[in-house]
């Protein structure tokens, strides 16, 4: 695509000041990052504002502006699932998350892992947990470098350089790649939370212009549901003898509601926090997040009425991309030179930020509970750090991975992907803050979640998520992260009634005080 130089100018500006306040972001608040819950957890020192920019960072980036839109432009009314998912987590974030922050506060934990160590004093469910968290995110760092791999191609800086074993790797993917990983490694979660702020102003007037100008310019949102073909609009009636799509929908938002704090990066928001308190003020506030969530979900309604795939200028990007190419070509399409390369702006800070905590979060696993916990458990805490800065590093190129080799027709697959293997951590974390089953139940459990989750979406060739089971005569299309949950909890379940206390005489080194 040929380049226009007022948006890229303008991309390039704001992506430049964005990158060196998060390189300057260690000086922000300064603390000594030699030390891991300074760099990974920001010293437990972020205030309710702080923590809401934080926290918002994890649901608004390219999964907002490119995934869930491509889902709808190309879906249609499935796409929409995102909506009730992110208006429901957040009771359970009020209910469930301070009680976390409570003992994570009194025992100094810094990972879920952590707790699942003390809480259960068993090192191989640790270890479980520990893997789950690192591998769930990866996919979810995928997404955000696609949202990167979009963007660059809309304003035309899709350079891509032949690398052996890789393929072709785009030139600009591997700049902003390495721009995170220096501050990401400089600054630490510090940098992230710094950014978080900046990303979330830039991302507000994006929004707002694209629910406002946009429909204006398409006859408003009349004209635009007017334009859609009908079977876009709502879900496909079930034939005989299946669920149909609609049980598809709603298991696709109950997991994604179990999965989205349960992930390491939103575990490490969370426990940044200054007091429990400052949780149940955002689980309050953070909705604000939510409002506008369904008019963004619609930019993909509106991609189809503006008709931006059938118009010559962005063929080239919707080859490239399929239905992640949506948003962008309808920012070109619909915006001036100077706004899209604003637009632009936000959606690439917006995926460069939590691609950072979620880098972060990885470090913070491997260092304490597979270094520290298996390899070296007399290491010092600066060796900590260091290790932890390593391995956030190495993450993003595990991240790279799923970019190059998974199918990422619709890149919410990808996010899709992570969903199932964290949620299997759901009875060992979440639960686990109210009762205390058998660690090696607990560990069945995980394993058969873990190894049925992976299995459907092998038989699926990692191209979908939802997974047709077949029972008693019946089709149920279910989201692969909830049926592997059930057989998860169904399978630790009965196990901890036939073990009972055998082996499970491991020390709990929390007490009911320590949650509250």
């Amino acid at each position: 695509m040929s380049a226009n130089s007022v948006t890229i100018g303008v991309f390039l500006a704001l992506f430049v000041f964005v990158a060196i306040l998060g390189l300057f972001g260690s000086r922000w608040r300064a603390g000594d990052l030699s030390q891991l819950h300074e760099w990974g957890l920001g010293g437990r020192s972020f205030g309710t504002l702080i923590t809401w920019f934080l926290l918002g960072g994890d649901l608004y980036t390219a999964y907002t502006f490119i995934a869930v839109p491509a889902l709808m432009f190309g879906a249609g009314a499935m796409g929409f699932f995102a909506v009730p998912y992110a208006s429901l987590m957040y009771p359970v974030l009020f209910m469930a998350f301070p009680r976390l922050w409570s003992v994570a506060h009194k025992h100094g934990y810094i990972t879920a892992a952590d707790f699942v160590q003390g809480r259960f004093g068993h090192r191989g469910l640790s270890l479980a947990i520990a893997v789950t968290g690192m591998v769930a995110v990866l996919p979810y760092i995928a997404l955000q470098l696609v949202g990167m791999q979009v963007v660059f191609a809309a304003i035309g800086m899709d350079y891509n350089i032949a690398v052996p074993l890789l393929g072709q790797v785009s030139v600009p993917l591997v700049v902003a790649f390495a721009v995170l990983a220096a501050f990401t490694y400089t600054s630490g979660l510090r940098g992230t939370a710094l950014i978080a702020v900046v990303k979330d102003l830039l991302v507000y007037v994006t929004v707002l212009a694209a629910i406002i100008v946009i429909p204006a310019q398409l006859g408003g949102y009349s004209h635009i549901f007017a334009a859609m073909p009908v079977e876009k609009l709502t879900l496909p009636a079930a034939p005989d003898h299946s669920f149909g799509a609609g049980f598809s929908y709603v298991t696709l938002a109950a997991g994604s509601l179990l999965a989205l704090f349960l992930y390491p990066h939103s575990v490490t928001g969370l426990l940044s926090s200054s007091s429990r308190h400052v949780i149940r003020r955002n689980a309050i506030v953070l909705p604000a997040y939510s409002v506008a969530l369904a008019l963004i979900a619609l930019l993909g309604y509106m991609a189809v009425a503006a008709g931006v795939d059938k118009m010559p200028e962005y063929a080239a990007g919707f080859a490239a991309y399929s239905a992640n190419f949506a948003v962008p070509a309808l920012f070109l399409h619909m915006f001036p030179a100077w706004f899209a390369g604003f637009a632009f702006a936000a959606i690439a800070i917006g995926a460069l930020m939590p691609a950072s905590i979620m880098a972060i979060a990885c470090g913070n696993l491997f260092t304490r509970n597979i270094y520290k916990g298996f390899i070296a458990p007399d290491c010092a805490p600066r060796t900590e750090a260091k290790m932890a800065k390593l391995v956030a590093f190495i993450a993003k190129l595990g991240a790279l991975f799923f970019v190059l080799e998974i199918d990422t027709t619709y890149a919410i697959q990808l996010q899709l992907l992570g969903g199932i293997w964290i949620c299997q951590t759901v009875p060992a974390v979440l639960l686990a803050l109210y009762v205390r089953l058998n660690p090696w139940a607990l560990l069945a459990g995980w394993a058969a979640g873990i190894g049925s989750g992976t299995w459907m979406v092998a038989e699926l060739g990692f191209k979908g998520t939802t997974y047709p089971l077949h029972l008693f005569g019946w089709t149920i299309p279910c989201y692969a992260a909830l049926s592997a949950l059930v057989l998860n909890i169904a399978v630790a379940g009965v196990l901890h009634l036939l073990l009972k206390d055998k082996g499970g005489a491991q020390t709990d080194e929390t007490a009911a005080a320590d949650y509250v």
